[in-house]
């Protein structure tokens, strides 16, 4: 009987796993779909309206929409910065379950600026020699004075990992590394270094530029 509730606890875990997984990359696909759609039929709408007709031309018109939606989610892209981003997201932040998916969506976003910013960095290894790379969702101060939250990812499936409060003299930052960079390098479980997916050549631990350089930097 325990080895049936093992082996059911065990199942349930996994699923759970699995959904959490797929849920942003699900919510993004299911957003850009619902776009494209209601950005196809009020194009629709409006060249019928002005006497247009795009019968028979399914691949211009496929052509079209693609580029409405690309410029909307531009024009979005720019509104994000600005208070009217700001009123909208206070107000869809009283909805239930809002803000957990924005932040696990968020998780994925590499362009994210300012404290929010994902960077990849290198830090002292727990063993008496060697580095480890992680990553910083942000860049605000830890609980503990002068120290920074940095996440070490799970390899190949990166859906968990450990976070630790390091101080930032202990944190160096790749400056040309993104989250997807080290989504490949996690997923290759070390098959592909840094180096050839960066297209760079190894570094100098001392070339680094240390974290508390980095913030200085960003702060002038």
């Amino acid at each position: 009987m325990q080895d049936k509730r093992t082996v059911l606890k065990h199942f349930a875990e996994n699923i759970f796993q699995g959904l959490f997984w797929l849920l942003p990359i699900a919510a993004v696909v299911f957003i850009v779909f619902w776009l494209y759609g209601k950005i196809d039929a009020v194009t629709y709408k409006i060249f019928e309206l002005i006497g247009i007709k795009i019968d028979g031309q399914s691949f211009l018109w496929i052509l079209l929409t693609l580029v409405i939606l690309v410029v909307t989610l531009y024009i979005v892209g720019v509104i994000v910065n600005t208070k009217i981003a700001s009123l909208f997201e206070a107000l869809f932040s009283k909805i239930p379950g809002y803000t957990t998916i924005r932040d696990i969506i968020n998780i994925f976003n590499s362009s994210k600026k300012g404290e929010t910013k994902v960077l990849v960095v290198v830090i002292k290894g727990f063993g008496n020699v060697g580095y480890n790379i992680g990553l910083m969702y942000s860049q605000k101060e830890s609980v503990v004075k002068d120290h920074y939250t940095v996440t070490l990812s799970q390899s190949p499936i990166p859906n968990g990992g450990f976070m630790f409060e390091i101080h930032k003299k202990d944190i160096f930052v790749i400056q040309n590394a993104t989250f997807d960079n080290n989504l490949q390098y996690l997923l290759s479980m070390g098959v592909k270094s840094l180096t050839e997916i960066l297209k760079i050549e190894p570094i100098s631990m001392d070339k680094f530029v240390s974290l508390e350089e980095w913030l200085e930097l960003k702060n002038q």
